[in-house]
């Protein structure tokens, strides 16, 4: 049992989603998974993207880039469908329409991908601070190198935390791997959970990982 696989669990739903939400899931949703990806050229992942903020603005600077986010719940991938598309006429908007979503656990996504990307953003995972969650960490040495058969020549793995105890904790576990891992001074990256918590807490600190 300790060596089982902890699951995050697809279409989980916190609040109930509203009746346009739920019709943005159902008919826009299947439209752009990102096994309908048939455009090359550079791809960038984002795991656990909450509300979709930075998903939107990776979308909006790298236009020529295809986006997939990776998100397991429900009320998160309904948030970043809603803005994705019209109010009116709930269309893509056409500076979203390189974003692709995956709307279940990010490592069942990998395991079917050939895909190489030349980033992989994993943007406040949670922390699971008690000892006793510690297991349930995404963020281990083995999903770490998984990520890393996923990237291309010169991609990076782009980590955020503002839960320091975390932050060196995924430092060790990338220590034990071949990668190569460097703690830059970045700029603070805006998300919801970013906006909602920076009032009296740390600032975050980022982590690179590169083959």
């Amino acid at each position: 049992m300790e060596n089982q696989e902890i699951r995050t669990f697809g279409r989980r739903h916190g609040k109930k989603l509203s009746t346009r939400k739920m019709w943005l899931m159902d008919n826009i949703l299947p439209a752009i998974s990102p096994k309908n990806i048939k455009k090359t050229g550079n791809l960038i992942l984002e795991i656990g993207f909450g509300g979709g903020e930075h998903v939107r603005n990776l979308a909006t600077n790298n236009p020529d880039s295809t986006i997939v986010g990776a998100e397991p719940f429900a009320n998160g991938v309904a948030a970043l469908l809603s803005a994705m598309c019209d109010n009116k006429t709930n269309e893509i908007l056409p500076e979203y329409k390189n974003i692709f979503i995956w709307p279940d656990d990010v490592r069942d996504y990998l395991r079917q991908t050939t895909s190489k990307f030349d980033q992989i953003w994993v943007l406040h995972p949670d922390p699971w601070p008690k000892t006793r969650h510690e297991k349930r960490r995404l963020l281990s040495a083995e999903f770490l190198k998984m990520l890393a058969t996923h990237l291309g020549d010169g991609g990076q793995i782009i980590i955020g935390t503002d839960h320091w105890e975390y932050f060196d904790w995924i430092c060790e576990q990338a220590r034990t791997t071949n990668l190569k891992i460097s703690t830059p001074n970045m700029e603070t990256i805006h998300t919801r959970y970013q906006e909602k918590n920076k009032a009296g807490t740390t600032a975050p600190k980022y982590i690179i990982i590169e083959n």
